[in-house]
């Protein structure tokens, strides 16, 4: 099986020693995406909403990247520092996926990279 290791200016850096996503065949695993503005690597705000949608953002920019779409995602992982926000974040992610509904699992942990309020990862399968 061919492996494609996956990289855009478009999302932000990796920071630590892993990729962006890694295209396996027919299948693209993104790496966990905080809310950080890829051009500044800085963090896109406190609110847990904007936090969403820049991780989201960020997704997506990966998935075009690997020749994906939202579309093509079949299992998301959101991991979140507040289960208290889950309705929030909730309202974001709709608006991305719309009436695609991919498998998910929404996890609160005790802390995430540069101590963000979510984390997003995507598996997408593409023809």
């Amino acid at each position: 099986m061919s492996k494609e290791f996956i990289s855009t200016v478009k999302a932000p850096a990796a920071v630590g020693p892993y990729s962006q996503a890694v295209k396996a065949g027919n299948m693209v695993f993104v790496s966990g995406q905080i809310p950080f503005v890829p051009e500044t690597m800085e963090l896109v705000s406190e609110d847990v909403q904007e936090q969403t949608a820049r991780s989201l953002e960020n997704v997506v920019a990966i998935l075009e990247a690997a020749g994906a779409s939202i579309k093509d995602v079949v299992k998301v992982s959101v991991f979140i520092k507040d289960m208290n926000d889950f309705g929030k974040i909730n309202e974001v992610y709709e608006k991305y996926f719309g009436d695609h509904k991919p498998a998910r699992a929404c996890v609160e942990v005790a802390r995430l990279p540069k101590d963000v309020k979510v984390e997003i990862e995507a598996i997408a399968v593409v023809d």
